[in-house]
Order: C-alpha cells, then sequence, then structure tokens
C-alpha cells in the first residue's frame, strides 16, 4: 500500500521590504562652503592655470612658518586690439614673494619686475570670524586696488562682509537647508560707478555628485554640475549664459589623478581646447604642460614649466 504524502505546508507570504526614511535633524545641519566658492569642484577641472611660454617656479622653505619663492615666465603677453585677431608681442618677467603661514595667520607678496605689488592676508579673529584682504599696487594710474572681507561661519550657515576701493560694498548669505542643500543670496553696491546688483545662489552635493546655479541682476545666469566617477576621476561641466547680452557658452571638463600626475582639460561650444598636466618628477620637482588651442580667435598657446620646491 503506498505511503500517503501530506500537503506540503503553505509558506506565509515574504513580508514586503520596507525602505526607512532618512530621519533629518535640522538642527544639526552642516556648515555649507562660502558662497563665492559654490563652483569649486567644477572650476578646478575648467579653469587650469593655463600659460604661455616657458615658466619656472622655485619655493625655499626657510622654518616651518617663513618661505621663499621666485618665479620666472618668458612668453608673449596679449595686446588689446580693435580687431577681432589677437596681437602678441614677447615679454619676460621676474616675480619675488615671501609667505608667511602660521594656523591663524598667513601672509602672502608678491612683486614684479614691471613694479607692481601683490598682497594677501588671511587672519582668524576668533573661532568664527576670519579677516581676508587683498591689494594690487601699480605704477599705472587707476589700476591699484583693494578689498576686506568678514567671513563668520555659523553653525549651519555662512556669511561675507565686502569693502573696496571705489566705494564697493558687499554682502552674502548661503544657509544649508538639508544636508545636502544650501541656498544663498548676494547683494553689492559699486558706489564709483553707480550701479548695485543682487544675485541668489543654490547647491546640491552628494558624495558622488555637485549640483549649482546661480543667478545675478547683470545678466548673469551660471549653472555646473560635476560628476565623481571615482576616487581619482570626475567630469564637470558648465553653461553660462547673459541674458542682456544674449550670449551663451558651454563647457565640459576633466580631471584625472595618476600616481605620479593630475591631468585636467576642457572644451568650450566657442570650439576652445585646453589642456594643463602637472607630474611630479621627484619629491619637490614638478613638470608642467599647458597647451590651449582657439581656432575661432585663430589662438595657439603652448607652455612649459618646472615647479621646484625645498
Amino acid at each position: 500500500m503506498a505511503t500517503a504524502v501530506p500537503p506540503a505546508a503553505a509558506m506565509p507570504p515574504a513580508k514586503p521590504t520596507v525602505i526607512q526614511p532618512e530621519i533629518v535633524d535640522y538642527l544639526n545641519l552642516p556648515c555649507p562652503i562660502p558662497y563665492e566658492e559654490i563652483h569649486r569642484e567644477a572650476m578646478m577641472s575648467l579653469k587650469p592655470e593655463i600659460f604661455e611660454g616657458l615658466r619656472f617656479d622655485f619655493t625655499k622653505g626657510l622654518n616651518q612658518k617663513f618661505s621663499l619663492s621666485h618665479s620666472v615666465l618668458m612668453g608673449p603677453t596679449e595686446v588689446p586690439s580693435q580687431s577681432g585677431e589677437v596681437i602678441k608681442i614677447p615679454t619676460s618677467h621676474y616675480e619675488f614673494g615671501a609667505n608667511f603661514i602660521d594656523p591663524k595667520l598667513m601672509l602672502f607678496g608678491r612683486i614684479m619686475t614691471d613694479g607692481r605689488l601683490n598682497a594677501r592676508v588671511k587672519c582668524d579673529l576668533s573661532e568664527n570670524l576670519i579677516l581676508k584682504a587683498n591689494a594690487q599696487l601699480s605704477n599705472e594710474p587707476h589700476m591699484s586696488h583693494g578689498m576686506a572681507n568678514f567671513d563668520y561661519k555659523g553653525k549651519d550657515y555662512r556669511t561675507q562682509f565686502q569693502l573696496g576701493n571705489g566705494a564697493l560694498f558687499g554682502a552674502n548669505y548661503i544657509q544649508s537647508v538639508t544636508p545636502h542643500l544650501s541656498l544663498g543670496g548676494e547683494v553689492f553696491w559699486a558706489g564709483q560707478y553707480r550701479k548695485s546688483g543682487i544675485g541668489y545662489a543654490a547647491r546640491y552635493n552628494t558624495d558622488k555628485m555637485v549640483a549649482t546655479g546661480q543667478v545675478a541682476s547683470t545678466g548673469v545666469v551660471a549653472l555646473s554640475y560635476v560628476q565623481k566617477v571615482s576616487e581619482k576621476v570626475s567630469l564637470a561641466s558648465d553653461f553660462t549664459y547673459n541674458y542682456l547680452s544674449k550670449e551663451a557658452i558651454a563647457s565640459f571638463g576633466y580631471d584625472y589623478i595618476l600616481r605620479q600626475c593630475r591631468l585636467r582639460g576642457k572644451v568650450d561650444s566657442n570650439g576652445c581646447t585646453s589642456t594643463f598636466l602637472e607630474e611630479r618628477l621627484s619629491m619637490g620637482l614638478n613638470f608642467i604642460l599647458s597647451a590651449e588651442i582657439d581656432h575661432r580667435k585663430k589662438d595657439y598657446k603652448f607652455g612649459v614649466g618646472l615647479a621646484v620646491g625645498e
């Protein structure tokens, strides 16, 4: 007689996976980056320091806080022209610099052979208040200028007040509204030119991407996006439109960090392509290559440089 097999017990239905919503503590939001640096990641890829000619930089550290720098640049300089053609004249200059770096005070000074003097100061007045100042003095009339910024860093916000020559006054404020989103605005008044303006900005960032947007009453609309492909590779793009002059430009760039070098470059909608390579040959010795091709203006630049630090 066949053995009776009992029917299989019915399995209970699987419970659907419930994703718990992220709990946001709005009283403990992160502090945003400064308003003037909201496009920081995009500028690293899209605005490399392009130069033309031969460049040599040497930095000598005298102690842990004080260092001297020497810089020589030999290459053409562009001269303003009424026509669309680029006019260049061969020039060369030497730049001497002195740096003082302390946790609460940083001083940078540069003087060039043509008489220009650049100076920058950053001083921590308190734990949350920072003073930044920069000035450029020149022998040419109306070419000297200076500006001072007072930056206050709050728990989840930053604000800045600016003072400059020519009766320039400005202020900006940026606030974190979520762990990833921050919103801000700015106002300025240029008394010398009798002009004022107002602007707004937004920044959204995660571990993999950064998106920013900025609009100002001066007519500029700026958008940028950075995608972090990996720890060593990131892609960036930006779009700038001036609704007063009806001009627009878009660009796409990359930032690739290898074991011994860093490669950055971009191409924009005007047909301008640029590349910047910095390779570490040994400790304290860097080799630099810079190139830019602008078919529209028939302007071609190529630069070679060495940076030595001790």
